[in-house]
Protein backbone atom coordinates (compact mmCIF):
# COMPACT_ATOMS: atom_id res chain seq x y z
CA UNK A 1 0.00 0.00 0.00
CA UNK A 2 1.54 3.29 -1.13
CA UNK A 3 -0.81 5.56 0.84
CA UNK A 4 -0.51 5.83 4.62
CA UNK A 5 -3.36 4.95 6.97
CA UNK A 6 -3.13 8.51 8.31
CA UNK A 7 -3.88 9.98 4.88
CA UNK A 8 -6.67 7.50 4.19
CA UNK A 9 -8.64 8.37 7.31
CA UNK A 10 -8.83 12.09 6.47
CA UNK A 11 -11.71 13.47 4.38
CA UNK A 12 -11.14 16.17 1.74
CA UNK A 13 -12.43 19.68 2.49
CA UNK A 14 -15.96 19.85 1.13
CA UNK A 15 -16.02 23.64 1.30
CA UNK A 16 -13.00 23.91 -0.98
CA UNK A 17 -14.39 21.25 -3.32
CA UNK A 18 -17.74 22.98 -3.76
CA UNK A 19 -16.20 26.45 -3.95
CA UNK A 20 -13.92 25.21 -6.73
CA UNK A 21 -16.91 23.83 -8.64
CA UNK A 22 -18.76 27.14 -8.29
CA UNK A 23 -15.74 29.09 -9.56
CA UNK A 24 -15.55 26.81 -12.59
CA UNK A 25 -19.24 27.40 -13.35
CA UNK A 26 -18.75 31.17 -13.02
CA UNK A 27 -15.79 30.97 -15.38
CA UNK A 28 -18.10 29.29 -17.85
CA UNK A 29 -20.37 32.37 -17.53
CA UNK A 30 -23.14 30.56 -15.70
CA UNK A 31 -25.18 32.89 -13.42
CA UNK A 32 -24.27 31.13 -10.17
CA UNK A 33 -25.15 32.67 -6.82
CA UNK A 34 -22.39 31.78 -4.38
CA UNK A 35 -23.66 31.21 -0.82
CA UNK A 36 -20.71 28.87 -0.20
CA UNK A 37 -17.98 31.48 0.30
CA UNK A 38 -15.89 31.24 3.44
CA UNK A 39 -14.23 34.61 2.96
CA UNK A 40 -15.28 38.28 2.96
CA UNK A 41 -15.97 39.65 -0.52
CA UNK A 42 -14.34 43.02 0.30
CA UNK A 43 -10.88 43.95 -0.98
CA UNK A 44 -7.97 44.14 1.45
CA UNK A 45 -7.71 47.74 2.76
CA UNK A 46 -5.29 49.98 0.86
CA UNK A 47 -3.15 50.72 3.94
CA UNK A 48 -2.36 47.02 4.22
CA UNK A 49 -1.55 46.63 0.53
CA UNK A 50 0.71 49.70 0.68
CA UNK A 51 2.69 48.10 3.52
CA UNK A 52 3.22 45.03 1.34
CA UNK A 53 4.40 47.19 -1.60
CA UNK A 54 6.87 48.97 0.67
CA UNK A 55 8.16 45.65 2.00
CA UNK A 56 8.81 44.42 -1.54
CA UNK A 57 10.46 47.68 -2.64
CA UNK A 58 12.57 47.70 0.51
CA UNK A 59 13.85 44.17 -0.16
CA UNK A 60 12.09 42.55 2.79
CA UNK A 61 11.97 39.29 0.86
CA UNK A 62 14.21 36.93 2.86
CA UNK A 63 13.68 34.41 5.65
CA UNK A 64 12.43 35.72 8.97
CA UNK A 65 12.53 33.97 12.35
CA UNK A 66 10.42 30.80 12.23
CA UNK A 67 7.90 32.13 14.75
CA UNK A 68 7.49 35.46 12.92
CA UNK A 69 9.23 38.81 13.01
CA UNK A 70 9.76 40.45 16.37
CA UNK A 71 7.76 43.47 15.19
CA UNK A 72 4.72 41.36 14.26
CA UNK A 73 4.83 39.28 17.45
CA UNK A 74 5.05 42.46 19.50
CA UNK A 75 2.07 43.87 17.59
CA UNK A 76 0.09 40.69 18.26
CA UNK A 77 1.04 40.77 21.93
CA UNK A 78 -0.18 44.38 22.16
CA UNK A 79 -3.38 43.45 20.30
CA UNK A 80 -4.04 40.56 22.70
CA UNK A 81 -3.65 42.88 25.69
CA UNK A 82 -5.70 45.77 24.29
CA UNK A 83 -8.52 43.92 22.52
CA UNK A 84 -8.77 40.65 24.44
CA UNK A 85 -7.29 41.29 27.89
CA UNK A 86 -4.88 38.40 27.28
CA UNK A 87 -1.35 38.55 28.63
CA UNK A 88 0.79 36.73 26.07
CA UNK A 89 4.36 37.97 25.76
CA UNK A 90 5.99 37.93 22.32
CA UNK A 91 7.86 34.70 23.11
CA UNK A 92 4.49 32.99 23.66
CA UNK A 93 3.30 33.92 20.16
CA UNK A 94 3.89 31.91 16.99
CA UNK A 95 2.95 33.33 13.58
CA UNK A 96 1.94 30.71 11.02
CA UNK A 97 0.70 30.34 7.46
CA UNK A 98 -2.88 31.10 8.41
CA UNK A 99 -4.91 30.29 11.51
CA UNK A 100 -5.49 26.80 10.09
CA UNK A 101 -1.79 25.98 10.43
CA UNK A 102 -1.77 27.46 13.93
CA UNK A 103 -4.59 25.09 14.93
CA UNK A 104 -2.88 22.09 13.39
CA UNK A 105 0.46 23.01 14.97
CA UNK A 106 -1.20 23.11 18.39
CA UNK A 107 -2.76 19.68 17.94
CA UNK A 108 0.54 18.19 16.71
CA UNK A 109 2.29 19.44 19.84
CA UNK A 110 -0.24 18.46 22.50
CA UNK A 111 -1.64 15.15 21.22
CA UNK A 112 -0.28 11.64 21.66
CA UNK A 113 -1.82 8.73 19.69
CA UNK A 114 -5.27 7.98 21.11
CA UNK A 115 -5.68 11.28 22.97
CA UNK A 116 -9.23 12.59 22.76
CA UNK A 117 -10.33 16.05 21.67
CA UNK A 118 -13.83 17.27 22.49
CA UNK A 119 -15.50 19.08 19.59
CA UNK A 120 -18.97 20.59 19.81
CA UNK A 121 -21.32 20.10 16.86
CA UNK A 122 -22.01 21.82 14.58
CA UNK A 123 -18.28 22.41 14.11
CA UNK A 124 -15.92 23.75 11.49
CA UNK A 125 -15.28 20.71 9.35
CA UNK A 126 -11.46 20.85 9.54
CA UNK A 127 -11.34 20.33 13.32
CA UNK A 128 -12.12 16.62 13.16
CA UNK A 129 -9.73 16.01 10.27
CA UNK A 130 -6.87 17.87 11.97
CA UNK A 131 -7.35 15.79 15.12
CA UNK A 132 -7.21 12.59 13.05
CA UNK A 133 -4.05 13.78 11.26
CA UNK A 134 -2.42 14.36 14.65
CA UNK A 135 -3.34 10.76 15.66
CA UNK A 136 -6.01 11.98 18.06
CA UNK A 137 -9.62 10.92 18.45
CA UNK A 138 -12.43 13.46 17.86
CA UNK A 139 -15.19 13.19 20.47
CA UNK A 140 -18.33 14.93 19.26
CA UNK A 141 -20.84 16.67 21.53
CA UNK A 142 -24.18 17.05 19.77
CA UNK A 143 -26.31 20.09 20.54
CA UNK A 144 -30.05 20.61 20.03
CA UNK A 145 -31.20 22.79 17.15
CA UNK A 146 -34.19 23.82 19.28
CA UNK A 147 -31.72 25.50 21.63
CA UNK A 148 -29.86 27.27 18.83
CA UNK A 149 -27.05 24.71 19.17
CA UNK A 150 -25.97 26.20 22.50
CA UNK A 151 -23.81 23.87 24.62
CA UNK A 152 -25.08 21.58 27.34
CA UNK A 153 -22.33 21.38 29.91
CA UNK A 154 -23.51 18.11 31.44
CA UNK A 155 -23.07 16.52 28.01
CA UNK A 156 -19.54 17.90 27.75
CA UNK A 157 -18.50 16.66 31.17
CA UNK A 158 -19.96 13.19 30.55
CA UNK A 159 -17.65 12.77 27.53
CA UNK A 160 -14.46 13.59 29.44
CA UNK A 161 -12.28 10.53 30.09
CA UNK A 162 -8.72 9.84 31.20
CA UNK A 163 -7.76 10.18 27.51
CA UNK A 164 -9.24 13.66 27.08
CA UNK A 165 -6.52 16.17 26.25
CA UNK A 166 -8.39 19.28 25.15
CA UNK A 167 -11.60 20.96 24.06
CA UNK A 168 -11.83 23.02 20.86
CA UNK A 169 -13.83 26.21 21.33
CA UNK A 170 -14.96 28.37 18.41
CA UNK A 171 -16.70 31.69 19.06
CA UNK A 172 -18.28 33.14 16.98
CA UNK A 173 -18.97 29.71 15.57
CA UNK A 174 -18.66 28.45 12.02
CA UNK A 175 -21.19 27.31 10.69
CA UNK A 176 -23.98 28.57 12.99
CA UNK A 177 -22.78 32.06 13.95
CA UNK A 178 -23.47 31.26 17.61
CA UNK A 179 -21.55 33.46 20.09
CA UNK A 180 -20.60 32.06 23.48
CA UNK A 181 -21.77 34.22 26.40
CA UNK A 182 -19.57 35.08 29.37
CA UNK A 183 -21.62 32.74 31.56
CA UNK A 184 -21.12 29.87 29.11
CA UNK A 185 -17.38 30.54 28.90
CA UNK A 186 -17.18 30.54 32.70
CA UNK A 187 -18.92 27.17 32.87
CA UNK A 188 -16.56 25.74 30.24
CA UNK A 189 -13.61 27.21 32.13
CA UNK A 190 -14.68 25.40 35.29
CA UNK A 191 -14.76 22.09 33.43
CA UNK A 192 -11.32 22.67 31.88
CA UNK A 193 -9.75 23.52 35.25
CA UNK A 194 -11.53 20.73 37.12
CA UNK A 195 -10.27 18.06 34.73
CA UNK A 196 -6.87 19.69 34.09
CA UNK A 197 -7.21 19.65 30.33
CA UNK A 198 -6.49 22.30 27.66
CA UNK A 199 -8.71 24.50 25.53
CA UNK A 200 -7.91 25.64 22.00
CA UNK A 201 -9.91 28.81 21.42
CA UNK A 202 -10.43 29.66 17.74
CA UNK A 203 -11.38 33.35 17.66
CA UNK A 204 -10.94 34.09 13.98
CA UNK A 205 -14.37 35.79 13.68
CA UNK A 206 -14.00 37.94 16.81
CA UNK A 207 -14.72 41.26 15.08
CA UNK A 208 -17.90 40.01 13.43
CA UNK A 209 -20.38 40.01 16.33
CA UNK A 210 -23.62 41.90 15.84
CA UNK A 211 -25.48 42.32 19.13
CA UNK A 212 -22.83 41.71 21.75
CA UNK A 213 -19.05 41.84 22.15
CA UNK A 214 -16.35 39.21 21.95
CA UNK A 215 -14.96 37.61 25.12
CA UNK A 216 -11.80 35.48 25.11
CA UNK A 217 -11.99 32.53 27.49
CA UNK A 218 -8.34 33.08 28.45
CA UNK A 219 -9.24 36.51 29.84
CA UNK A 220 -11.44 35.03 32.59
CA UNK A 221 -8.55 34.19 34.93
CA UNK A 222 -4.82 33.49 35.06
CA UNK A 223 -5.60 29.84 35.75
CA UNK A 224 -7.60 29.36 32.57
CA UNK A 225 -5.09 31.39 30.53
CA UNK A 226 -2.40 28.91 31.58
CA UNK A 227 -4.48 26.17 29.91
CA UNK A 228 -5.58 28.12 26.83
CA UNK A 229 -4.15 28.24 23.31
CA UNK A 230 -5.72 31.26 21.58
CA UNK A 231 -5.78 31.19 17.77
CA UNK A 232 -6.54 34.12 15.49
CA UNK A 233 -5.36 35.78 12.28
CA UNK A 234 -5.99 38.43 9.64
CA UNK A 235 -8.05 36.41 7.15
CA UNK A 236 -11.62 37.26 8.17
CA UNK A 237 -11.30 40.55 10.06
CA UNK A 238 -9.15 42.26 7.42
CA UNK A 239 -10.32 40.43 4.29
CA UNK A 240 -6.86 38.89 3.88
CA UNK A 241 -7.66 35.21 3.28
CA UNK A 242 -5.01 34.84 0.58
CA UNK A 243 -2.22 36.48 2.59
CA UNK A 244 -1.98 33.44 4.91
CA UNK A 245 -1.13 34.95 8.27
CA UNK A 246 -2.47 33.46 11.48
CA UNK A 247 -1.09 33.10 14.98
CA UNK A 248 -1.44 31.53 18.37
CA UNK A 249 -0.80 32.73 21.88
CA UNK A 250 0.04 29.79 24.13
CA UNK A 251 1.73 28.76 27.37
CA UNK A 252 5.49 29.23 26.90
CA UNK A 253 6.41 25.52 26.73
CA UNK A 254 3.77 24.81 24.11
CA UNK A 255 4.79 27.85 22.04
CA UNK A 256 8.43 26.74 21.97
CA UNK A 257 7.49 23.24 20.83
CA UNK A 258 5.23 24.66 18.11
CA UNK A 259 8.10 26.83 16.88
CA UNK A 260 10.33 23.77 16.70
CA UNK A 261 7.78 21.78 14.68
CA UNK A 262 6.99 24.67 12.35
CA UNK A 263 10.71 25.13 11.76
CA UNK A 264 10.90 21.60 10.37
CA UNK A 265 7.62 21.81 8.47
CA UNK A 266 7.19 25.19 6.75
CA UNK A 267 9.66 27.55 8.42
CA UNK A 268 8.51 31.17 8.59
CA UNK A 269 5.32 32.56 7.04
CA UNK A 270 5.67 34.94 4.09
CA UNK A 271 7.85 37.92 5.00
CA UNK A 272 5.81 40.36 2.91
CA UNK A 273 2.52 39.18 4.39
CA UNK A 274 3.96 39.65 7.86
CA UNK A 275 4.64 43.32 7.15
CA UNK A 276 1.10 43.65 5.81
CA UNK A 277 -0.21 42.08 9.02
CA UNK A 278 1.65 44.65 11.13
CA UNK A 279 -0.16 47.37 9.17
CA UNK A 280 -3.47 45.57 9.62
CA UNK A 281 -3.05 45.42 13.39
CA UNK A 282 -2.36 49.15 13.39
CA UNK A 283 -5.72 50.02 11.81
CA UNK A 284 -8.35 51.86 13.82
CA UNK A 285 -11.85 50.74 14.69
CA UNK A 286 -13.52 52.40 11.70
CA UNK A 287 -12.66 49.44 9.47
CA UNK A 288 -14.20 46.96 11.92
CA UNK A 289 -17.31 49.12 12.26
CA UNK A 290 -17.67 49.22 8.48
CA UNK A 291 -17.18 45.47 8.09
CA UNK A 292 -19.55 44.64 10.94
CA UNK A 293 -22.26 47.01 9.73
CA UNK A 294 -22.13 45.71 6.17
CA UNK A 295 -22.40 42.09 7.26
CA UNK A 296 -25.18 42.91 9.70
CA UNK A 297 -27.20 44.53 6.89
CA UNK A 298 -26.74 41.43 4.76
CA UNK A 299 -27.59 39.09 7.63
CA UNK A 300 -30.77 40.96 8.45
CA UNK A 301 -31.76 41.09 4.78
CA UNK A 302 -31.22 37.36 4.31
CA UNK A 303 -33.19 36.62 7.48
CA UNK A 304 -36.11 38.80 6.34
CA UNK A 305 -36.28 37.00 2.99
CA UNK A 306 -36.04 33.51 4.51
CA UNK A 307 -38.77 34.29 7.04
CA UNK A 308 -41.17 35.04 4.17
CA UNK A 309 -40.47 31.55 2.84
CA UNK A 310 -41.17 29.98 6.26
CA UNK A 311 -37.72 28.35 6.25
CA UNK A 312 -36.34 27.32 9.63
CA UNK A 313 -32.80 28.46 10.47
CA UNK A 314 -30.51 29.43 13.31
CA UNK A 315 -30.22 33.21 13.61
CA UNK A 316 -26.49 33.99 13.45
CA UNK A 317 -25.09 36.21 16.21
CA UNK A 318 -21.69 36.51 14.56
CA UNK A 319 -19.46 35.46 11.62
CA UNK A 320 -21.14 35.59 8.18
CA UNK A 321 -22.94 32.27 7.90
CA UNK A 322 -26.54 31.14 8.34
CA UNK A 323 -27.32 27.49 9.11
CA UNK A 324 -30.55 26.56 7.31
CA UNK A 325 -32.74 23.60 8.29
CA UNK A 326 -33.57 21.33 5.33
CA UNK A 327 -35.15 18.50 7.29
CA UNK A 328 -38.55 19.22 5.74
CA UNK A 329 -37.22 18.45 2.23
CA UNK A 330 -36.46 14.80 2.92
CA UNK A 331 -33.05 15.23 1.28
CA UNK A 332 -29.69 14.76 2.91
CA UNK A 333 -27.44 17.80 2.83
CA UNK A 334 -25.24 16.63 -0.07
CA UNK A 335 -28.24 15.72 -2.22
CA UNK A 336 -29.84 19.08 -1.40
CA UNK A 337 -26.68 21.04 -2.25
CA UNK A 338 -26.05 19.17 -5.49
CA UNK A 339 -29.68 19.48 -6.61
CA UNK A 340 -29.82 23.18 -5.73
CA UNK A 341 -26.60 23.87 -7.65
CA UNK A 342 -27.59 21.92 -10.76
CA UNK A 343 -31.21 23.11 -10.93
CA UNK A 344 -31.07 26.67 -9.59
CA UNK A 345 -27.35 27.53 -9.80
CA UNK A 346 -27.12 28.23 -6.06
CA UNK A 347 -23.97 27.15 -4.21
CA UNK A 348 -24.35 26.17 -0.54
CA UNK A 349 -22.24 23.98 1.73
CA UNK A 350 -23.74 20.65 2.91
CA UNK A 351 -24.15 20.37 6.67
CA UNK A 352 -22.91 16.82 7.11
CA UNK A 353 -19.18 17.75 7.24
CA UNK A 354 -20.15 20.18 10.03
CA UNK A 355 -21.85 17.35 11.94
CA UNK A 356 -25.48 17.98 10.82
CA UNK A 357 -26.90 16.29 7.75
CA UNK A 358 -30.24 18.07 8.14
CA UNK A 359 -28.78 21.55 7.56
CA UNK A 360 -26.86 23.47 4.91
CA UNK A 361 -24.64 26.52 5.40
CA UNK A 362 -25.34 29.76 3.56
CA UNK A 363 -22.73 32.53 3.52
CA UNK A 364 -23.89 36.12 3.25
CA UNK A 365 -20.43 37.29 2.18
CA UNK A 366 -21.98 38.55 -1.03
CA UNK A 367 -24.03 41.53 -2.20
CA UNK A 368 -27.62 42.35 -1.23
CA UNK A 369 -28.67 41.89 -4.87
CA UNK A 370 -27.12 38.42 -4.95
CA UNK A 371 -28.80 37.53 -1.64
CA UNK A 372 -32.20 38.66 -2.95
CA UNK A 373 -31.86 36.69 -6.17
CA UNK A 374 -30.46 33.66 -4.37
CA UNK A 375 -33.23 33.43 -1.78
CA UNK A 376 -35.83 33.86 -4.53
CA UNK A 377 -34.32 30.87 -6.36
CA UNK A 378 -34.26 28.83 -3.13
CA UNK A 379 -37.95 29.63 -2.67
CA UNK A 380 -38.69 28.43 -6.20
CA UNK A 381 -36.65 25.28 -5.58
CA UNK A 382 -38.54 24.45 -2.38
CA UNK A 383 -41.94 25.12 -3.89
CA UNK A 384 -41.56 22.48 -6.59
Amino acid sequence: MLISKRAQKVSPSQTLKITSEIKKMKKDNKPVINFAAGEPDFDTPEKIKEAAYEAIKGGFTKYTPVSGTHELRESISAKFKKSNNLDYSSNQIIVSNGAKQALFNALLVILNPGDEVIIMAPYWLSYTEMVKLADGVPVIIDADKENGFRPKFDDIEKKITSQTKCIILNTPTNPTGMVWSKSELEQLSEIVLKHKILVISDEIYEHLIYEDSHISIGALSKDILSRTITVNGVSKSFSMTGWRIGWMGAPYDIAQEVSKIQGQMTSNPCSISQMAAVAALGMDGEWFDYLRNEFKKRRDFMISKLKKLNISFVKPEGAFYLFMDIDCTGLDSFAFAEKLLSEKLIGVIPGVPFGRDDFVRLSYATSINEIEEGIMRIGAFLSV
